[in-house]
């Protein structure tokens, strides 16, 4: 294993997926917008990593945002 590169896929805690004051968004929804998507199906399943720790697979929200990008979101 090469030590000069990053461990993919990363994980990404929602304010890095829909942004606040300091992380412009990847996907520029409000919270609960977002939550309910999940809840729908609509969105990736966060993975839960602590208490009050939940994060999402860098590689789903991409295939998010590709899949919104090409029109597959149904």
């Amino acid at each position: 294993m090469n030590d000069n590169n990053p461990v993919q896929p990363t994980l990404l805690r929602l304010k890095h997926i829909i942004g606040n004051k300091s992380h412009p968004p990847i996907i520029p929804l409000s919270r609960s917008a977002w939550w309910q998507g999940v809840k729908d199906g609509r969105y990736p399943s966060p993975i839960k990593i602590g208490a009050n720790t939940t994060v999402w697979r860098s590689d789903d929200i991409q295939k998010l945002v590709d899949d919104m990008c090409t029109g597959k979101m149904s």
